[in-house]
C-alpha cells in the first residue's frame, strides 16, 4: 500500500444549521501514528465516527485505502469498518456477558472464522494470557483497554482508531496502554490515529493535528490559548 489509509477532504458536518465540523482535511500514511488532540466541544469524537465510518459527512469526501467511502451503502460501510479499521474506545464497549477472549474475537467472529493463534498472540503481547476466561466485571480499567485493544487489532486492520484511549485511566496505568498501543502498532505495521484532550501525549506521536471549533489549524499561538484541563 502507498498512498493514505484515511484521506478526509473538506469534511463537514452539520448539526441544527451549526458546523460541528467545517472543511476538515488530513491525510493518514500506512504508518502514520498521528495525534488529533483539541478541547471540549472541539468536534474530536465527530471527526472520530467520520474517519470511521460510522457517521456521514454533510459535504466533504472521506477516502479509504482510495475509495471514496462518504456515500457508500451500509452494508458496504460495515464491511470496510470491519476489515480496515479497528476502534479503542474511552468507555471500552466490551459486552458484559462474554469472556475476555471473546470480546476480542467479535470482529472475527462477523467475518465467520477466528484466528485462535493471530488472538493468543495479541494476548501474550498485550499481558493478558491470564485473563482469556474473565468477564469485564472482574476486569480493572487497564486491562478492560488492553481487551479492547486486542480487539481492535483482531482483523488485522490497516489503521486504529483511539477515542481519548487513556481518558479514564490513572497516569501510571495510561502510559502503559500507549506503550502497548505503540509496540503493537510497530509489531503489526498499523497505523495509530489517537483522539484526545491532552497535550502531553503529544512527544509520543510523529505528526500532531490541533482541532478547535471544528477546524484544524497548527497555528501554535492560537494552541496556547486552548484549556486542555477538563476532558471533552
Amino acid at each position: 500500500m502507498t498512498g493514505p489509509v484515511l484521506r478526509g477532504d473538506r469534511l463537514t458536518v452539520e448539526r441544527g444549521g451549526s458546523a460541528i465540523l467545517e472543511d476538515v482535511s488530513l491525510s493518514v500514511a500506512p504508518d502514520a501514528s498521528l495525534l488529533v488532540r483539541g478541547p471540549s466541544g472541539a468536534g474530536k469524537s465527530t471527526l472520530f465516527n467520520v474517519l470511521g465510518l460510522l457517521s456521514t459527512p454533510t459535504s466533504g469526501t472521506l477516502y479509504v485505502n482510495g475509495e471514496d467511502a462518504s456515500s457508500l451503502p451500509e452494508r458496504k460501510r460495515a464491511a470496510i469498518r470491519r476489515d480496515t479499521i479497528g476502534f479503542v474506545f474511552q468507555d471500552f464497549q466490551l459486552i458484559p456477558d462474554l469472556s475476555a477472549w471473546d470480546n476480542a474475537a467479535l470482529p472475527q467472529d462477523h467475518t465467520g472464522s477466528r484466528d485462535e493463534e493471530w488472538l493468543g498472540e495479541l494476548f501474550d503481547a498485550l499481558d493478558i494470557s491470564d485473563l482469556k476466561s474473565q468477564y469485564p466485571a472482574t476486569l480493572s480499567g487497564g486491562e478492560k483497554q488492553r481487551v479492547a485493544i486486542a480487539r481492535s487489532l483482531a482483523n488485522r486492520p490497516d489503521v486504529v482508531l483511539a477515542d481519548e484511549p487513556t481518558g479514564q485511566l490513572d497516569p501510571r496505568t495510561a502510559e502503559k496502554v500507549l506503550d502497548l498501543l505503540f509496540g503493537v502498532k510497530e509489531r503489526t505495521d498499523t497505523a495509530l490515529v489517537l483522539i484526545s484532550h491532552d497535550r502531553g501525549l503529544e512527544p509520543r506521536f510523529a505528526e500532531t493535528v490541533l482541532l478547535r471549533d471544528g477546524r484544524l489549524t497548527v497555528d501554535a499561538d492560537v494552541d496556547d490559548e486552548i484549556d486542555y484541563s477538563l476532558p471533552r
